[in-house]
C-alpha cells in the first residue's frame, strides 16, 4: 500500500538549464494568459489561464507538430460541440453514443503516443465544452468563440514564451514504447469508460459549478492504466490540496487589495513559479507540482473577480475534487480487473 500513499516523487536533485526555462515559460505564460483575459474582459477566464500552463508544461518543445495537434483538437472540439449540441442537444441517448465514439478516438490517439497531444487536449476540452454548452443559460456561440479565441492567445503565448526563453541545450526526442494490441484496447476501453461515466455523472446532477472536479476526474484517467491512476489520483488530490492552500495564502497576503490587477497577477507568477519547479523536479510528468499549477490557473482564472473571492471556491473545489478523484479511481480499478480477466484486453508488460 505505500506506492498509493500522498506524497511529492522528486525525481532530480535539481534543474537543468531547460528544466529551468521551461519553468520560466509555464509560470510567465498562464500569468500573461490571465492578465490578457482579466484586461480584456473576457468570459471564460480558466480557458485563457489553463491552456497555455498545459501546452507549455505538457510539452518541453514548440514546434509545427504539436501546432498541428492543437489546432486539429481545436477543430474537432468546436465542430463537435456545435453540432452535437444543435442536433442531439435533447437526445441524451444518442449524444451518449457519439460521446463513447469520440472519447475512444481521442484515447487511441493518447495510447499511440505520436499524437499523445491531440487525444489529451481533445478529451479536456470537449469534456469540459459539451459540459458548459448544456447550460440552460449558455451561449453556445459566445462559449465557443471565446474558447477559439483562447486557442490563438495560447499559441501566441507559446511562441513568445520559446522566443524569449529557448532552450539552452538541444532536447534529446522521447521514445515511445511499443505496445502490443492488447494493451492498447485495455487502455482505451478503461479510459473511455470512465471519461463516459464522468460525463454522464455531471449532466445528470447538473454539477455546473465544479469544473475543477470534472477535469480532475478526466486528468487522473490520463496515465491510462490503474497502476499509473492510483498514485495519478493521490498526487492530484495532494496538488490541489496545495495549490488551494496556496490560492488562500496569497488572498491573505493581498487582504482587500485582491481587485488591484498586477498585485493578483504577481502574486499568480511566484505560485505558478513554485508549482512549476515542483513540476520540474518530478520529471515534467503529471504530478503535484501539476496539479497545483492548474489548481492556481482555474481559482484564478475562472473564479477570482474584483467582487467575488477565493474562500469559498477553495473549500468548494476541495471537496468536490476529493469525492471525483475517488470515484473515479473505484470505476478504474474495477475496470482494470474486468478487462484483465480476457486475454485479448489484458495489460502485458512493456519493456
Amino acid at each position: 500500500m505505500s506506492r498509493f500513499l500522498p506524497m511529492v516523487v522528486v525525481r532530480k536533485p535539481e534543474m537543468s538549464p531547460n528544466d529551468l526555462r521551461q519553468c520560466l515559460r509555464a509560470a510567465l505564460g498562464g500569468t500573461l494568459g490571465f492578465l490578457v483575459c482579466k484586461m480584456m474582459g473576457w468570459s471564460y477566464g480558466a480557458f485563457f489561464t489553463v491552456s497555455p500552463i498545459l501546452l507549455l508544461g505538457m510539452v518541453p518543445v514548440f514546434n509545427a507538430h504539436i501546432v498541428r495537434q492543437y489546432l486539429a483538437s481545436t477543430l474537432l472540439v468546436v465542430g463537435c460541440v456545435m453540432v452535437l449540441q444543435g442536433m442531439l442537444g435533447d437526445k441524451p441517448i444518442p449524444m451518449t453514443l457519439v460521446v463513447i465514439a469520440l472519447f475512444a478516438g481521442l484515447f487511441r490517439a493518447m495510447s499511440g503516443g505520436v499524437n499523445l497531444l491531440f487525444g489529451a487536449m481533445g478529451v479536456v476540452n470537449l469534456s469540459m465544452l459539451l459540459h458548459f454548452a448544456s447550460y440552460p443559460q449558455a451561449h453556445v456561440s459566445d462559449l465557443m468563440g471565446a474558447f477559439v479565441m483562447a486557442v490563438v492567445t495560447t499559441l501566441l503565448i507559446c511562441a513568445l514564451m520559446h522566443q524569449l526563453l529557448p532552450d539552452p541545450e538541444p532536447r534529446q526526442p522521447r521514445q515511445m514504447p511499443v505496445k502490443p494490441a492488447s494493451n492498447v484496447r485495455h487502455e482505451v476501453i478503461l479510459a473511455t469508460t470512465v471519461a463516459t461515466l464522468s460525463f454522464l455523472v455531471f449532466q445528470v446532477l447538473d454539477l455546473q459549478d465544479s469544473l475543477s472536479a470534472q477535469i480532475s476526474s478526466i486528468l487522473v484517467v490520463f496515465p491510462l492504466s490503474w497502476k499509473g491512476a492510483g498514485p495519478a489520483g493521490w498526487n492530484r488530490a495532494l496538488g490541489t490540496l496545495l495549490g488551494c492552500a496556496v490560492g488562500l495564502l496569497v488572498q491573505f497576503v493581498l487582504m482587500n487589495h485582491f481587485d488591484i490587477l498586477l498585485l493578483v497577477a504577481f502574486g499568480l507568477w511566484i505560485s505558478l513559479l513554485l508549482f512549476a519547479r515542483c513540476h520540474m523536479l518530478e520529471g515534467g510528468l503529471p504530478g503535484v507540482g501539476f496539479a497545483g499549477l492548474t489548481t492556481m490557473a482555474i481559482l484564478f482564472g475562472q473564479y477570482l473577480t474584483p467582487a467575488q473571492d477565493l474562500f469559498f471556491n477553495d473549500l468548494h473545489r476541495i471537496t468536490s475534487l476529493s469525492v471525483a478523484v475517488m470515484l473515479s479511481l473505484m470505476v478504474i480499478f474495477l475496470m482494470d480487473r474486468l478487462l484483465n480477466r480476457f486475454e485479448s484486453t489484458r495489460l502485458q508488460p512493456v519493456s
